[in-house]
C-alpha cells in the first residue's frame, strides 16, 4: 500500500499531467530533495523557492490572479503565521469580486505533532485556518483520502488549504489508490521502485508513474470510519487512527463508539455529524490544536444550539494543552496533545453521564 507521502506525490503527478497545474514550489520542493517529506519527488513542475513564506504565498496569489493553477508549500505550518494577511486577501478575492476573480491556488503545509519536532515543528493550524473565510480546508487521515482530497483541491477555483498531518506521512493505507501495482509486498516494493527517488545521484532518475485516475474525494464530505450508538467521536487527521483504535478496544468492553472523520474542516459535513449525534446522544470533539479558541469549540456551540434537546450528556472537547509550544521529550509531547488513554477515559466518562 502507498503511504501518504507517496499518495500526495501521485496526486500532484496527476495534477500536472491532467489538471493544468503549472507550478509546484516552496522551500526544497524541487530537485534534488523533492520536499522535506519527499512528497514532491520526481515531478516536472517543481522549483525551489527562497526561504520566504510571504514570498511563496504572494507568488501563489499572483499566479492565481493570472489564471495559473499552482501548489505552494509552506515547509512546516509553524512558519505560515507571518502570511496571515496575505491568506486573508486570497480568501477575500472571489467574494469581493462576486466570483469574477478566481483563485485556483492550493497552499499545502504539514501540521501537528507526532514526530518529536519540538517547539518549531509541531504546531497545528486548524483553528487559525478556519478563521480565514473564503478558503476550503482539508486534512486527510489516510493515503487514499490524501490522494482524493488533493485532486479535489487541484480542481477548485477557490483557494484551498491542504493540511498534511506530518505524523501520518509515512503511514500506509488500508485501501488502495487506483493504479497501485498490487497490494502484496511485491506490489509495495514495485511502487517504491517506480516512484521513490534513489539515494545518491538523482540527476538521471525519472519516476515511472502508475496509471493514475481522477479519484476525487469531494470537499465537504465526511466519513464514518467506525459505527456505534452510544457516543460519537468527531475528529480529523492523525486522531482518526487513534479514535478508531479506541472504538475497537471499547467495543470489547461493551461501549459502542461511532467515529467520524471530518476530512474537510470547511465546508464541513454537518449533516453527517448531526445525524450521528441525534443517534448516540453524546459527542466528543477531538483534535490536537490548543484548547482555547479551538475549532471544536465552534462545533460544540453549534451542537448545543441545534441539538440541545437530543443530548443525554454535555458535549466534550478533547484538545491540545494551551501551551506556547510542544516540548521535545516524549513526556512533554504526550502531555501536550490528546493520547489514546485520554480518549478512552473521555468515552467512558461521557457514556456513564446522565443528563
Amino acid at each position: 500500500m502507498a503511504n501518504m507521502a507517496q499518495a500526495i506525490r501521485m496526486a500532484l503527478a496527476y495534477g500536472e499531467q491532467n489538471l493544468g497545474v503549472e507550478h509546484i514550489f516552496g522551500e526544497d520542493v524541487g530537485p534534488p530533495l523533492g520536499g522535506v517529506f519527499t512528497a514532491t519527488q520526481g515531478l516536472t513542475k517543481t522549483w525551489n523557492a527562497p526561504l520566504d513564506e510571504r514570498g511563496i504565498v504572494g507568488a501563489s496569489i499572483g499566479l492565481a490572479y493570472s489564471g495559473v493553477r499552482s501548489v505552494a508549500e509552506i515547509q512546516f505550518c509553524d512558519y505560515i503565521y507571518n502570511t496571515i494577511d496575505l491568506l486573508k486577501i486570497a480568501g477575500m478575492s472571489c467574494w469581493t469580486s462576486n466570483g469574477d476573480w478566481k483563485m485556483p491556488m492550493t497552499i499545502m503545509t504539514p501540521v501537528g505533532a507526532g514526530i518529536r519536532g519540538s517547539i518549531y515543528h509541531s504546531h497545528s493550524f486548524d483553528a487559525t485556518a478556519t478563521h480565514l473565510p473564503g478558503f476550503k480546508i482539508v486534512m486527510p487521515s489516510n493515503p487514499l483520502d490524501a490522494y482524493g482530497l488533493l485532486l479535489a483541491c487541484l480542481q477548485d477555483d477557490n483557494p484551498t488549504l491542504y493540511l498534511k498531518p506530518k505524523a501520518l506521512l509515512r503511514v500506509e493505507g488500508e485501501e488502495p489508490i487506483p493504479g497501485e501495482p498490487g497490494l502484496t509486498p511485491e506490489g509495495k516494493k514495485k511502487l517504491k521502485e517506480m516512484i521513490d527517488a534513489p539515494l545518491g545521484d538523482r540527476s538521471k532518475w525519472k519516476p515511472d508513474w502508475p496509471k493514475l485516475t481522477n479519484a476525487v474525494v469531494p470537499i465537504g464530505q465526511g466519513k464514518i470510519v467506525r459505527g456505534g450508538d452510544q457516543v460519537t467521536v468527531v475528529t480529523y487527521g492523525r486522531h482518526v487512527l487513534i479514535a478508531a483504535e479506541v472504538a475497537d478496544e471499547l467495543r470489547a468492553q461493551g461501549i459502542s463508539v461511532e467515529v467520524i472523520d471530518m476530512r474537510t474542516l470547511w465546508p464541513y459535513d454537518w449533516a453527517m455529524i448531526r445525524g450521528s449525534i441525534e443517534k448516540t446522544k453524546r459527542v466528543i470533539f477531538v483534535n490536537e490544536d490548543t484548547e482555547v479558541t479551538n475549532f471544536g469549540e465552534h462545533l460544540i456551540r453549534r451542537t448545543v444550539d441545534e441539538l440541545f434537546y437530543h443530548l443525554h450528556a454535555r458535549p466534550r472537547l478533547l484538545a491540545g494543552a494551551f501551551v506556547p509550544g510542544i516540548g521535545l521529550s516524549d513526556n512533554l509531547e504526550n502531555a501536550s496533545v490528546p493520547q489514546k488513554s485520554d480518549l478512552i477515559e473521555a468515552c467512558k466518562a461521557i457514556v456513564a453521564e446522565r443528563a
